[in-house]
């Protein structure tokens, strides 16, 4: 028997022979908890209950455990009627499972403490994705609750092959991570490389998904993201049945994928649910538009600046007529209105909603209007800055929207210094940059380079799917 003085932290091994025991293996917990009113003590027969209400389905404990061992004699693990229990003699395993929702049982002449999981978290349910939404497909999004996760994953896919692998991290908060995969379907290499980059991961607290995003991925300060995040069982179950791998994080409703390219930020979850030309043509005009988005501004910086020949003659007089009373040139009337716009998009994203549409409506119109009126910024500006805003919500990976408006910026920088040379340097140097990037092993830029014609072709074209 492990007294108080000689601390059960310190052995890590539990002895319950007598009911003096039992109260110091109580004290001991409550020094190591802290005697906090969520830590519930209950007495049952000869034995003590102890969870952490809130966390633990307190109806389940007074059915599964508490009246069994108060109308049975017998005081042994067998009389408890809790489906999930184990048996351990591990303080500091007892300590991880009260708060873990599960109810430690103490009785009297064991050697071990009986666990039993009657975890009831607070949970919102399944709930709808916010940031990935699909008007054909599933309305269905992760939860902070990860065996809820990995349910609403099995229950898509149904498949023998899912396997997992687990690891905790935190010494203060303690996080399960789980890596899922298919077997026989993911490389080998693959499901090794990141089990060996997770077994390499030591923090000391990881409270979501991005701590450990930031620890196993490609380039932790690269500009673009070499992981894909969803909120959608769909897509993780799809991107599973394709050989990907995914890491999924508990208290997080966001789960990561690898390997992710360049080329996955610019596919929807709508694709698979539309028909294979709507899905094609939405393709080509999102890519269209997410080019403008990128380009558009330092390139009416560059032609009104440096190359005005490339302009017809008619078009130059009317910008150069609305340019007249600006008194900044193109390069600083860009750089305003995309402050401005920058401003706003994380207003928004930041403001209540019931006062979104009302500020963005009324933002837009009184500061564009004033704006204008006091010839500040001229109207081919704001116009070519509103399609911009426009073509860069098109963009479906929220991450690589961060992306594409810091290269604009940077390549407004260049269109200003040396016009169409300065764009050109730019691009050259980012796709020396996204070139040189790697996703789990993968190059970022494959299929497109390397050349891999076969899953280019599914790249331009959604292809139909094959009948059997």
């Amino acid at each position: 028997m492990v007294g108080i003085g000689g601390s059960w932290r310190a052995q890590q091994t539990i002895r319950l022979s007598n009911e003096t025991d039992l109260e110091q293996f109580a004290e001991e917990l409550k020094r190591t908890l802290g005697s906090m009113p969520d830590l519930i003590f209950r007495s049952a027969g000869s034995s003590l209950i102890v969870y952490m209400a809130g966390l633990a389905d307190q109806q389940r404990i007074e059915r599964e455990i508490v009246d069994p061992l108060t109308d049975n004699k017998h005081t042994g693990p067998s009389v408890i009627t809790t489906p999930s229990v184990q048996l351990t003699d591990s303080y500091q395993q007892t300590v991880q499972s009260i708060l873990s929702g599960m109810a430690a049982v103490a009785m009297r002449g064991q050697d071990q403490v009986l666990l039993a999981n009657v975890a009831a978290y607070p949970d919102r349910g399944v709930p709808e994705p916010h940031v990935e939404t699909s008007i054909l497909g599933p309305q269905e999004a992760f939860s902070e609750n990860l065996d809820t996760n990995v349910a609403l994953i099995r229950r898509i896919t149904k498949s023998e092959k899912l396997r997992m692998k687990v690891w905790h991290y935190g010494s203060v908060a303690h996080t399960e991570v789980r890596l899922l995969y298919f077997d026989q379907v993911a490389q080998d290499e693959l499901v090794q490389e990141m089990s060996q980059r997770l077994d390499r991961v030591h923090l000391e607290d990881a409270f979501g998904s991005n701590y450990i995003a930031e620890s196993i991925k490609d380039r932790p300060l690269s500009l673009f993201p070499t992981v894909q995040k969803t909120e959608r069982p769909d897509v993780v179950a799809n991107a599973l049945m394709k050989g990907k791998v995914a890491v999924a994080v508990n208290n997080t409703p966001i789960v990561l994928l690898f390997p992710f390219t360049f080329w996955n930020a610019f596919e929807t979850v709508e694709d698979i649910h539309l028909s294979y030309s709507s899905a094609t043509f939405l393709r080509w005009i999102r890519s269209v538009f997410i080019l403008s988005a990128l380009l558009l501004p330092s390139l009416y910086v560059a032609i009104t600046t440096f190359h005005n020949e490339m302009l017809p003659t008619n078009l130059l007089l009317s910008i150069a007529a609305s340019r007249e009373a600006s008194p900044f040139p193109a390069f600083v009337e860009a750089f305003i209105m995309e402050s401005i716009f920058e401003a706003m998009r994380e207003a928004i994203v930041r403001m209540p909603r019931v006062l979104v549409q009302a500020v963005s409506v009324v933002g837009a119109l009184v500061i564009g209007q004033a704006i204008v009126q006091a010839g500040i910024v001229s109207i081919p500006m704001i116009i070519v800055v509103s399609i911009t805003g426009i073509a860069s919500l098109m963009i479906p990976h929220y991450e690589t929207t961060f992306a594409i408006r810091i290269l604009r910026i940077l390549l407004l920088l260049m269109a200003g210094g040396f016009g169409f040379f300065g764009i050109a340097l730019g691009l050259f140097f980012t796709q020396v940059y996204l070139t040189g990037l790697r996703s789990a092993g993968m190059p970022y830029l494959a299929p497109v380079a390397p050349m891999l014609w076969k899953m280019l072709k599914k790249l331009i074209i959604r292809q139909p799917f094959e009948r059997s």
